[in-house]
């Protein structure tokens, strides 16, 4: 346990040490309202911006999970309307006997470990544990009508992704809808990825197709609160033939903003879901375990300069 609060704690030291190398502590602050969705409020053309990410998937059918994934970002405004970012990448993974699917574990009334980041020879051992640097990944945003002067904003978003985990393509759709003076933000994400898992003994190629949509309302000057929600379902290969989940998520987001940095966090937490062949082993208890867990934490915290 020490060692891997340890392992947590170094995590965290390397993304600060990474970002207090590029700070300033100049211009006016970023607004990152949620926690898990990409809304139209990018940076202003030639402005930078600092942004840390830490984020925790925790429980499954017994034992122990927990997943650390740790995210340094920068962005720059190309223009008013296209926003450029590069991450870098990180993990922590501690998984012990938590899976009980007799399936997955080829045992019968037993439990084994598994889920995102444990290969799958180490599915009977008693736990596994690893740390280290995941990967690399390329962001732009456009923002194709602005919701501040449009009944709806729209924006198109991609991510390619390089690393230890996974090699990635994610896609968004992005609507936003802002009322009240701009003070409630209604914003939805379509999200299309296909993806290679690549700790395992074989990689897994997959398909996921998400819907994601929040609230957000400024209830007093630089305090803002809302939900999240996401819709998620996973499909075997690079087509739609073969659905193997479907899972539901939702929780709150709080966020805090001054004119010097801001900071939001959030949680969601796995409501239900079924898995059908081949991914069956990966459900039980009414959930799906695989890359998720009973419950996400995510803090982002963010400085323009």
């Amino acid at each position: 346990m020490l060692n891997q609060t340890h392992k947590v704690k170094n995590l965290i030291q390397k993304s600060i040490c990474i970002g207090a190398c590029v700070l300033s502590f100049n211009g006016n602050a970023g607004e990152g309202y949620f926690g898990w969705i990409y809304s139209l409020d990018l940076q202003p053309e030639g402005k930078w911006e600092f942004e840390q990410r830490l984020q925790l998937t925790r429980g499954q059918a017994s034992g122990k999970y927990d997943l650390w994934q740790a995210r340094t970002e920068m962005e720059y405004g190309v223009s008013n309307d296209f926003q450029l970012a590069g991450y870098l990448n990180s993990y922590s993974v501690n998984a012990s006997k938590n899976y009980t699917n007799s399936e997955y574990c080829n045992q019968e009334n037993s439990s084994c470990t598994g889920g995102y980041g444990v290969p799958g020879s180490e599915s009977l051992s008693s736990g596994y544990s690893k740390t280290g640097i995941d990967g690399v990944s390329i962001e732009g945003i456009w923002r194709i009508t602005n919701p501040v002067t449009s009944p709806i904003g729209i924006g198109l978003y991609v991510e390619p992704t390089i690393g230890y985990l996974k090699n990635a393509v994610e896609t968004r759709l992005i609507l936003q809808s802002n009322f009240l003076d701009d003070r409630l933000q209604l914003v939805g994400n379509l999200v299309y990825e296909v993806e290679k898992l690549k700790f395992d003994e074989e990689p897994i190629e997959e398909t996921i197709i998400d819907i994601v949509g929040g609230v957000t309302y400024r209830i007093i000057p630089n305090l803002n609160v809302g939900m999240e929600y996401r819709f998620h379902n996973d499909f075997d290969g690079y087509s739609f033939s073969n659905q193997t989940q479907q899972a539901h998520f939702i929780g709150p987001n709080v966020h805090y903003a001054t004119k010097d940095w801001w900071v939001t966090a959030a949680m969601r937490t796995q409501i239900g879901g079924k898995c059908w062949d081949p991914g069956t082993a990966e459900c039980s208890d009414g959930k799906v375990w695989d890359s998720h867990g009973r419950n996400e934490y995510i803090v982002k915290f963010g400085m323009p300069f």
